[in-house]
C-alpha cells in the first residue's frame, strides 16, 4: 500500500484527502516509482480549486523524483534502481506511483533528487519561455512577473545568463530583495508602486520586449501598457486568478502586440522536445545558472498547509512536498 492525496471534489485546500491506495505492478510501458521529493506549483492549485477541471476521484500533483522499484513489459530504456524524474504527469502527490516510462526522465549522477523535484517543472517552463516561446537575446528588456517565485526563481538568472535586462515585479520588501538576488536588475514592488509608471520610468517610455506574466487578473492587461509596440506578452499562470477576455482590437491599440498562452506539455510532446528541454536544464544546472532554491519542505501529510500557504503568497522560491 502507498500513501497518495486524492480528492473527491474541488474546492479549498481542505478537500486534498490522504488514502491508503493500491498502486499494483506496472503495466506495459510504465515504471513503478517509489517517490522521495514532490515539486510542488500554482498549477496544483488549479486543479484543487476546479480552476482546471480534474475527473473525480483523482489525484493532484505533476512533478516529482524517486527510483524505478518496477519495470513494466515494453520498457527498454529503464531498469529497477534507477533514479527518475518527471513533470507534467498527474498523481504526483504520492509515495509509490505509476508512470509512462515515456514521460520519464534518467537522472544524471550530479543532479539530486531534490534538486530535480523542484525544478523539472519550474525549470523546463523557463527553458521554453526564453528559448522557444520568445527567444530572449542579448539586450533585450524583459519584465517578469512573480519575479520571486517558484518560476521567476529560474527565469530570472536564466534570463540575465542570455544577456536581458530583466524587470521583476514581486509584493513587499523582502520578496523584491529576493528578485534581486535571483538577478533583477529592477525589482519594483506592486503594493506599493505602480508597475505601469516604474517599466516606463526604467525604459524611459519605450517598453520592454516581453513580458512573462504567471500572474493573471491583476496583472495581464496592465502589462500591455508596459510592452513595446509590436512586442510579446506571455500569459502562462493564474496566480491572481483568471485574467479577463481579451478583445482582440486591444492588441492593436496596445501596439500591434503579440499575446500567447503557453503550456509546458506542448513543448515536450515529443520525446526529443523533452530529452532536450530535460538536457538544457541540467546543464543550466551544472553551469550554476540556475538552482534548486528550495525554501520550504512540507511532509506530504501537511498537504494542506502547503496549498494554503502557497495561495496566500506566503512562500516564496521553490517549495518540496516530502513523503
Amino acid at each position: 500500500m502507498s500513501v497518495a492525496v486524492v480528492i473527491d471534489k474541488h474546492g479549498g485546500p481542505e478537500v486534498l484527502k490522504l488514502k491508503n491506495v493500491d498502486v499494483g505492478e506496472p503495466g506495459p510501458d510504465q515504471l513503478r516509482i517509489r517517490q522521495s521529493a514532490i515539486g510542488l506549483n500554482f498549477i496544483d492549485t488549479y486543479h484543487r480549486s476546479g480552476l482546471y477541471p480534474l475527473e473525480l476521484p483523482s489525484g493532484i500533483g505533476s512533478e516529482g523524483a524517486g527510483v524505478v522499484e518496477a519495470v513494466g513489459s515494453g520498457v527498454a530504456d529503464f531498469k529497477r534502481g534507477d533514479r527518475v524524474a518527471y513533470a507534467g504527469l498527474l498523481g504526483a502527490y504520492a509515495e509509490v506511483r505509476l508512470v509512462p516510462a515515456a514521460r520519464v526522465v534518467r537522472l544524471p549522477a550530479d543532479i539530486s533528487d531534490e534538486t530535480a523535484a523542484a525544478l523539472m517543472l519550474k525549470g523546463m517552463t523557463a527553458y521554453y519561455l526564453l528559448h522557444l516561446t520568445f527567444p530572449v537575446q542579448r539586450g533585450d528588456l524583459i519584465l517578469v512577473h512573480a519575479a520571486a517565485g517558484g518560476v521567476g526563481s529560474v527565469l530570472v538568472p536564466w534570463a540575465r545568463s542570455l544577456g536581458a535586462t530583466v524587470i521583476g515585479t514581486a509584493g513587499g520588501p523582502t520578496k523584491c530583495k529576493l528578485a534581486k538576488k535571483y538577478g533583477c536588475d529592477h525589482a519594483i514592488d506592486y503594493k506599493k508602486k505602480d508597475f505601469v509608471a516604474e517599466v516606463k520610468k526604467i525604459t524611459k517610455g519605450r517598453g520592454v520586449d516581453v513580458v512573462y506574466d504567471a500572474v493573471g487578473k491583476d496583472t495581464l492587461v496592465k502589462s500591455f501598457d508596459c510592452t513595446k509596440r509590436r512586442g510579446m506578452v506571455v500569459t502562462f499562470g493564474n496566480a491572481s486568478g483568471k485574467p479577463p477576455a481579451i478583445e482582440p482590437h486591444l492588441l492593436t491599440a496596445k501596439g500591434s502586440l503579440y499575446l500567447t498562452r503557453p503550456t509546458l506539455a506542448d513543448y515536450v510532446a515529443t520525446r526529443k522536445d523533452l530529452d532536450q528541454a530535460a538536457t538544457a536544464l541540467f546543464d543550466a544546472v551544472r553551469d550554476e545558472i540556475v538552482t534548486a532554491d528550495v525554501r520550504q519542505r512540507y511532509a506530504l501529510k501537511d498537504v494542506a498547509k502547503a496549498h494554503a500557504d502557497l495561495q496566500a503568497r506566503k512562500t516564496t522560491g521553490t517549495t518540496l512536498l516530502i513523503p
